[in-house]
């Protein structure tokens, strides 16, 4: 099966719910997605809401997965840069595939849909995105064509005694 990808779906009360469900079930798997578990929808909430209040206001795309169903499994929020001379590049946040889904290619399919939206924004020349450090996530999103372009040690802290990297990594589009 494979998913299909929608930039800009409506936002529906049915879309929101599906992406904080998504969010809450990908962060109590361990999802390095901005929470910790154990987390619930409602504490996931305000955070979804700031990213639709820039949905609104134009400084925020959403990229939705969709399984056979028509079920969101996989979210990417693509992100543009307000300050005059970053306006060449995109952020990439909440990264995220249901954990049901993990391992059948849909991370990669995800961040190839969204370097694919990325390329349709006018101007835009590059996606950035941060990723938590102990996860390996920065060898995926290498595999996948993100360069490791910095790091802050310990910059993450997701338990007392427990500091991860920020990790900053770029995609280049051609």
């Amino acid at each position: 099966m494979t998913l299909s990808f929608e930039l800009d779906p409506p936002v529906s009360r049915a879309l929101r719910d599906e992406v904080l469900t998504l969010w809450a079930d990908v962060s109590n798997a361990g999802g390095s997605v901005g929470f910790v578990p154990p987390v619930t929808v409602d504490e996931i909430r305000p955070e979804l809401v700031r990213h639709l209040v820039a949905m609104a206001e134009g400084r925020t795309r959403l990229l939705v997965g969709r399984d056979g169903t028509g079920a969101v499994v996989a979210t990417a929020f693509l992100t543009y840069n307000t300050h005059r001379l970053l306006r060449h590049w995109v952020w990439l946040y909440t990264v995220m595939v249901h954990p049901r889904h993990q391992g059948k290619g849909y991370g990669r399919d995800l961040l190839e849909a969204a370097a694919d939206a990325a390329r349709g924004l006018d101007g835009i020349e590059a996606i950035r995105l941060t990723c938590r450090g102990g996860l390996g996530l920065e060898r995926f999103y290498g595999s996948c064509g993100y360069k490791e372009v910095g790091r802050i040690p310990g910059a993450i802290r997701v338990a007392p005694d427990d500091d991860r990297d920020d990790i900053f990594m770029l995609l280049p589009l051609p």
